[in-house]
């Protein structure tokens, strides 16, 4: 599932460099990712891999291990 929140981000950022996504990776610090990024980000998840995530998680998740976290507890 790593992969598929990885390749999503990516193409939702246009990253040019993926290989900086991991769990770790911090989403405002080092992704720059900003309210409507957020929300873009958390629209295709949901989309693609057809899940509910709260929005708050995403407005609050500090890093990529976060959501991931939120994904695999409950999906």
């Amino acid at each position: 599932m790593f992969e598929k929140v990885k390749a999503i981000v990516e193409y939702q950022l246009d990253l040019k460099d993926p290989s900086i996504i991991t769990r770790e990776t911090r989403l405002r610090e080092d992704l720059k990712v900003d309210s409507l990024d957020a929300a873009e980000i958390i629209l295709a998840i949901e989309d693609k891999l057809d899940v509910e995530i709260p929005d708050e998680l995403m407005m609050n998740a500090k890093t990529v291990g976060e959501i991931m976290d939120y994904l695999e507890a409950n999906y």
